[in-house]
């Protein structure tokens, strides 16, 4: 099984599933929280067409998890507190 790294910790993965997959399979069922309220957001649509998933991956902010398919070493971050 492969791997990615998650705010600094090793996840597990399949080949195929997206971030937002792999986080849930972790039991992972949200990862960010609005910046008014603190209100807790993962993968609500689940097909790209909210912004509920957001997360940074290498580097590169505002990546809606599941869109992203999971690979090796890939580096997430989750966004906190970010705008709803």
């Amino acid at each position: 099984m492969s791997e990615i790294v998650v705010d600094g910790k090793s996840l597990p993965f399949v080949e195929g599933q997206t971030v937002a997959a792999a986080l849930v399979a972790a039991g992972r069922v949200a990862w960010r929280t609005t910046r008014l309220g603190y209100r807790p957001r993962g993968v609500f649509c689940g097909i790209g067409v909210c912004f509920d998933c957001l997360v940074t991956i290498d580097g590169v902010g505002g990546q809606r998890a599941c869109l992203v398919p999971a690979r090796p070493g890939m580096t997430v971050t989750t966004e906190e507190d970010d705008d709803e």
